[in-house]
């Protein structure tokens, strides 16, 4: 009866009423995210409204509205995904959103000064966290407490995804680790390639015997090709710019000597009340922080004193500083928001953070990209100017090496393992393109699937879409033609795309569908096959989503769906070996189940799909250019969902878009 009558009044848990009593406050009529507001003595601002923003979100999980959301990018203080969706504001929004921004990270395009107001820009979305449970030592996990897995009990998704794991097709891929629930490298099938790997060994280079025992147990032996490279400058001290392919193990070519750098320190005195923090990484987003401190923990195995902490939006402030203060923690694994967010509200971080002897600046390119210069400005002023700084990027734009000027001595070394003319894509990753009209693209991408699942028993795909809302329904579509899917993207709650992460991960006979969360970085072992249906926000955002196979040496697959319009994209990416595919054939039968599936979809998430994918597209120059021809082109997309009339936008939302009196739109 309890759950039933939470969805409508507010029963707040022993927990909440412990941590967090709720008291009704003022709030101005037109406020900003750096307003102050009232404290109690005890609490911080940043703890007690987000309690209060987890209450309210929790409230809305249970009644969702896909409309009832800010009118901006919400994108998560890690440059979460949300994809350039247009949402209108509710009564509620200056609540839940103060306490997203102050609890859980800074946003990016924040005015340094506070009080000019935001001007709306739409952004791409990524994802882009940690907060998972019941995972296995090793996993992302470890990086939770208790409290956090009594919360995540009463979240609805979590029936939702033990029920959907029961008919899950598990295999346990014999590079898998038990122990560890992580991938380790294997040797690559027949006709893969191994061009990866270099031939020097671990134990060739000067590394501690503990560490090269716990290099061992995790399963490595020989370095990748950016190792052999970089690993014997960073041992030397030197600060490294290296360029390298996605999933060439940089994650291992920078935690491997951060960790030598912290074992070769005097033992700190343990009655600190504050010690120090002597190895900061930064990552854009969540699933990449979670990676990374993962991979530090394996490596750590036999270093018992050296631990490793990881801070991230999606979880709560206090929790974290709890975990750091009880835990040790000489390595740092953070995404820019909520660091920030630490050294401005935690007592005590700053100090901890001069401690630091090694800065390491993961995908800086895409650091960058989702407009954290600004904060990584900061964390760099906030650091020691003695230090050792290392950057990892998969490529060096203009903005990559004015950073470099700021973090990097001047004898840095620029180490390129890509060498000039050879291809940004892996050789081995088959690529092709299909151009089909919209109302076609559900029933191709269903045959797709079939056929691909007919041919590799052991399957595993990545679908991605252009937004988050995309994602939701092109899951719902699959799920209803009974494939095995399921979705990521930034709607989600944080524990549970850890949890669906971790299953597709250590999971075959499985499809993903998620949005550009999944799209750097995130290491998903043997995927047989990436799909991306509509038009990539860029030629760099393409290559890094086909980066999810073909990784370690496999073999893979990549196919681009657009539409005619779409088209254009093709020229930017003429350089790379993308053939022309032959359309799957698509019997009446099959486009009437994919009709009766669509049918089945809840007309809400349609709605959201429509609003979401006309803001998408009218943030393109070339597609938004003819406004008229863009509306046309929504309700293109609208009929193909099997919608007679498009859905009715609200006029607040088309004023922000540039389309109020635009023929064909319906408002509301």
């Amino acid at each position: 009866m309890k759950p039933l009558l939470s969805r409508t009044f507010f029963f707040p848990s022993s927990k909440f009423l412990r941590n967090a009593p709720f008291r009704p406050r003022a709030f101005s009529a037109r406020p900003h995210p750096r307003d102050k507001l009232p404290l109690r003595p005890s609490k911080s601002l940043v703890e007690d409204e987000a309690d209060l923003s987890d209450w309210l979100d929790d409230l809305r999980s249970a009644r969702p509205d896909p409309f009832a959301t800010r009118l901006d990018r919400r994108a998560d203080d890690d440059g979460d995904e949300e994809q350039r969706e247009f949402r209108p504001p509710r009564r509620n929004d200056r609540v839940s959103t103060l306490g997203k921004r102050r609890g859980e990270g800074l946003r990016r395009g924040r005015q340094d000064g506070g009080g000019a107001r935001r001007k709306f820009q739409p952004r791409s979305e990524d994802e882009d966290n940690v907060g998972g449970r019941n995972l296995k030592r090793g996993g992302v996990g470890e990086f939770l407490t208790e409290d956090e897995d009594e919360d995540e009990d009463e979240e609805s998704e979590d029936e939702e995804i033990l029920n959907k794991s029961r008919t899950a097709l598990f295999g346990q891929p014999s590079g898998f680790d038990r122990r560890t629930a992580e991938p380790v490298p294997r040797p690559s099938s027949p006709g893969g390639s191994d061009s990866y790997l270099s031939d020097t060994r671990f134990d060739q280079c000067s590394i501690s015997p503990l560490s090269l025992k716990g290099v061992k147990d995790a399963g490595y032996e020989k370095m990748t090709v950016v190792q052999e490279a970089t690993l014997p400058v960073i041992l030397k001290g030197k600060d490294v710019l290296a360029k390298a392919k996605t999933g060439t193990g940089k994650t291992v070519a920078f935690l491997l000597p951060s960790i030598e750098a912290v074992a070769k320190l005097p033992p700190s005195d343990r009655d600190q009340r504050r010690p120090p923090i002597h190895v900061l990484v930064i990552c854009p987003t969540r699933e990449l922080a979670s990676q990374a401190a993962a991979e530090a923990n394996k490596l750590l195995k036999y270093h018992p004193t050296i631990g490793v902490q990881v801070v991230i939006g999606g979880t709560r402030l206090a929790l974290e500083q709890k975990r750091m203060q009880a835990n040790p923690c000489q390595i740092l694994v953070a995404t820019p928001g909520r660091l920030r967010d630490h050294i401005e509200n935690t007592a005590g971080f700053a100090t901890r953070l001069m401690g630091v002897k090694v800065l390491v600046l993961d995908e800086a390119d895409h650091l960058l990209d989702m407009g954290f210069r600004k904060d990584i400005e900061k964390i760099i002023a906030a650091v020691p100017k003695q230090r050792q700084s290392l950057m990892f990027s998969a490529t060096i734009p203009e903005e990559v090496r004015q950073v470099c000027h700021i973090a990097l001595r001047r004898d840095h070394e620029f180490i390129n393992t890509v060498q000039e003319g050879t291809e940004e894509t892996h050789s081995q990753v088959r690529q092709k393109h299909l151009v089909a009209p919209l109302d076609k693209h559900f029933p191709l991408l269903y045959a797709l699937l079939k056929d691909h699942i007919a041919d590799d028993v052991d399957y595993k795909v990545l679908v991605f879409c252009t937004t988050a809302m995309v994602t939701r329904l092109v899951a719902d579509l699959l799920g209803e033609l009974k494939l095995n899917v399921r979705e990521i993207h930034s709607r989600k709650p944080q524990s549970y795309r850890t949890r669906v992460s971790e299953e597709f991960r250590k999971s075959k006979g499985l499809i993903l569908v998620t949005s550009d969360v999944s799209a750097r970085g995130v290491d998903y072992p043997d995927v047989t096959l990436v799909v991306q249906v509509g038009l990539p926000s860029d030629r760099e955002q393409y290559i890094h989503r086909l980066g999810r196979t073909g990784r370690r040496g496999k073999e893979g697959q990549g196919i681009l769906l657009l539409a005619p319009w779409e088209d254009f994209f093709l020229h930017s990416v003429k350089d790379l070996p993308i053939e022309k595919g032959s359309e799957p054939s698509v019997d009446p039968e099959t486009k009437k189940k994919v009709e009766r599936a669509l049918s089945h979809v809840d007309m809400k998430n349609k709605e959201a799909a429509y609003q979401a994918w006309l803001g998408y597209y009218n943030s393109n120059k070339k597609v938004a250019r003819d406004k008229y021809r863009l509306v046309e082109l929504a309700n293109e997309f609208s009929r193909s969902m099997g919608l007679d009339n498009p859905p009715a936008i609200p006029k607040l939302v088309l004023g922000k878009m540039g389309l109020r009196n635009i023929p064909g739109l319906r408002a509301k």
